[in-house]
């Protein structure tokens, strides 16, 4: 009971805080004509987290998470660990077993290699591989336990959908997770303020998000001396990404998701992604606009 009524008074929270937003008019102007002529849906949430100001187009609607889901996962797995029910630098074994085909790393590795698993969530997290993240999703007590822990924490609709009894419905929606533009930002936000579990875990869980391989989007429209703690993620319809920038005149935190996509390429020019750059470039100017800082010339042909 004790812990029903914890989890309720959390949810109120989350939403009283939502109800107090204070929203950024002239922002919400440019994320409105942003979107304008987009095929599919997109979803947008804004937060400048100094001034408390947000932004936002269909926030609160459920999208694919994608690799995004590999957040919760990652938060899962440190819950296990703060419990004492594994160590973060423990030894594990590989199997052939454990191979999600694809071009991962980790998938590349022989059978019975071994491997720490703090390189394991490093994987999943930098590299985005599939094989670590479905062996992480299995080490923290499978989709189920994830599940709790963001509820615990007030995402009522943030999910791991794959590989659990009573989902298939959401996954066959939404596929490997589900999310929210809001309470995916609201989850990095978390991360940051030391909220996620305990500060400690938190703490670290933040300095594996700022080591991310994957750049060509929202953080190529970023300067690369700036830090920034980001997730993104793609399946053919649907296009991710959140980031929490720590800016010199303010951290701000944004997610844009999009799903229905009649643009499935797999390209540079992909619809979704261009639309995350866009996003991107606009909020750096919008907050920062004297940092003098622009893309260098021919720059693009490492992104493409």
């Amino acid at each position: 009971m004790k812990k029903v009524l914890s989890t309720l008074l959390i949810i109120i929270v989350f939403i009283s805080s939502y109800a107090q937003e204070k929203i950024d008019k002239k922002l919400q102007l440019k994320l409105n004509e942003l979107v304008k002529g987009f095929n599919g849906d997109v979803g947008i949430y804004v937060k400048n987290l100094k001034t408390g100001k947000t932004a936002s187009v269909n926030a609160d609607t459920i999208f694919p998470t994608a690799s995004m889901i590999k957040v919760p996962i990652t938060c899962g797995i440190f819950s296990k660990i703060e419990k004492g029910e594994l160590d973060y630098h423990s030894e594990l074994m590989y199997c052939d077993s454990l191979l999600y085909a694809g071009e991962d790393i980790l998938g590349s590795f022989k059978d019975s290699e071994k491997i720490a698993l703090n390189k394991v969530l490093m994987l999943m997290i930098t590299t985005s591989d599939n094989t670590a993240s479905l062996w992480a999703q299995l080490l923290a007590g499978t989709g189920t336990a994830i599940n709790e822990v963001m509820a615990k924490n007030g995402l009522k609709d943030t999910r791991v959908n794959s590989r659990i009894a009573g989902r298939k419905d959401n996954q066959k929606k939404y596929g490997w997770g589900q999310t929210t533009p809001r309470e995916m930002a609201t989850l990095l936000t978390l991360i940051r303020d030391g909220k996620m579990i305990n500060p400690a875990a938190s703490e670290r869980i933040y300095r594996n998000l700022i080591r991310i391989f994957w750049d060509t989007e929202a953080l190529s429209q970023i300067p690369p001396t700036v830090q920034v703690a980001s997730k993104s993620g793609a399946v053919d319809a649907a296009r991710s990404e959140v980031l929490l920038v720590n800016a010199p005149h303010g951290d701000y935190v944004f997610c844009i998701t999009t799903k229905n996509q009649k643009d499935t390429s797999w390209n540079y020019s992909n619809e979704g992604w261009t639309m995350i750059r866009k996003l991107s470039n606009l909020l750096w100017s919008y907050y920062e606009p004297n940092f003098g800082w622009k893309q260098p010339e021919g720059i693009q042909k490492y992104f493409k």
